[in-house]
């Protein structure tokens, strides 16, 4: 009965946003529920998935949905922000490019009575962000932590073990959480001299995972960085053991990285960590070429944030769980954390595949 409940009343909710149609409906209800979906690129695969899941989403239930890409260009995206909000959005779902630089922009979009769900990336330096939706991002660096010490026997004493960190975009709030997250795991280890880092690339401060940060998360960028690495550091004959990578763009640069050095899959093959269950990555770990990625189902952070619209035209409480943790330096922004889970090998059929996450054929299988 309670089920059935809960049911009735989202579907009330559904109703009073809206009674049918799809984008640019003109309808009442269709402009009752006007959201501008601003996600930073579409060079990186879970960007796509992401947006255009949550326009379906919304679109299927009558609203009005603008969904756009910035190109990983911070003046484009405000750009278009700006666009979103002369355009009559009244809630602005936004996964920020840079968030230091969008104060401005939501300035304006407050003046407008205009809702802000920051996505995924939290938006900083403003007051003017109403709700943040994302993963445990700190506890996706903390899996990838756990998962290197499992893998080495860190625990039990055993290494030494040549390790070269990588860290996330400077410019990319979550980044840090990842680093951090990883490294308050890893740290002790490289102190310990149980990994050793021949790079020298050890990061120092609570701001420091930024010197070894790879711009706009780019794999290209990430191969010419471990390109140096081993050409610089590893020309002896040393090998490389561990790479912490806090995404799958990443760890397809380092991948080809090392191939191209001469390492080949299985004994020797380092064990490297990655982010977001990318096809590419899936089929690398499937082949050998990469341990582990952490899976954070976007499908549910989409629901998430559907969920959060929904409330928010239905002039209902909006549903967070972490009321402390997002301080964006003006405020504590009221968050929805979701959890993230690991992916190995033996993961891929039943966690990916069978949930519809990804098709067999995407991977190969």
């Amino acid at each position: 009965m309670l089920a059935l409940a809960v049911v009735g009343g989202l579907a009330a909710t559904l109703a009073a946003c809206s009674s049918g149609g799809g984008s640019g409906s003109t309808d009442s209800a269709g402009a009752d529920c006007n959201v501008g979906i601003s996600m930073p690129t579409r060079s990186l695969e879970r960007w796509i998935n992401d947006g255009e899941g949550l326009q379906k989403k919304l679109q299927d239930a009558g609203c009005t949905v603008d969904l756009q890409y910035a190109d990983n260009k911070t003046e484009q995206q405000i750009s278009q922000i700006q666009n979103q909000v002369a355009s009559g959005a009244k809630i602005l779902v936004i996964a920020a490019i840079d968030g230091e630089t969008l104060g401005p922009v939501l300035d304006e979009a407050k003046k407008q009575d205009v809702t802000v769900i920051a996505y995924d990336r939290l938006i900083n330096g403003s007051p003017n962000v109403d709700y943040y939706a994302t993963f445990d991002n700190y506890k996706v660096g903390q899996l990838q932590g756990q998962y290197i010490e499992e893998q080495l026997g860190l625990k039990d004493g055993k290494g030494p073990y040549n390790f070269e960190p990588f860290a996330g975009s400077p410019d990319d709030n979550n980044a840090g959480f990842f680093f951090h997250g990883a490294w308050d795991v890893l740290e002790p280890y490289v102190k310990s001299g149980q990994l050793v880092v021949p790079s020298g690339k050890i990061p120092e401060g609570e701001d420091g995972w930024k010197s070894i940060g790879i711009l706009g998360w780019g794999s290209d960028d990430a191969q010419a960085e471990m390109d140096n690495r081993l050409s610089s550091f590893y020309s002896g004959g040393q090998k490389v053991d561990v790479v912490l990578s806090p995404n799958d763009s990443l760890a397809l640069g380092i991948e080809q990285s090392l191939k191209s050095a001469g390492y080949k899959a299985g004994e020797g093959w380092p064990v490297i960590t990655g982010q977001d269950a990318d096809k590419a990555n899936v089929k690398a770990i499937l082949d050998g070429e990469q341990s582990m990625t952490v899976w954070k189902d976007t499908r549910e952070l989409g629901d998430r944030v559907f969920q959060m619209i929904q409330q928010i035209n239905g002039g209902q409480e909006v549903e967070v769980n972490d009321t402390e943790t997002y301080d964006n330096g003006e405020k504590v922004v009221p968050a929805y954390l979701l959890d993230p889970q690991v992916v190995v090998k033996d993961d891929v059929q039943k966690l990916l595949i069978d949930s519809g996450f990804l098709q067999a054929s995407d991977v190969g299988l």
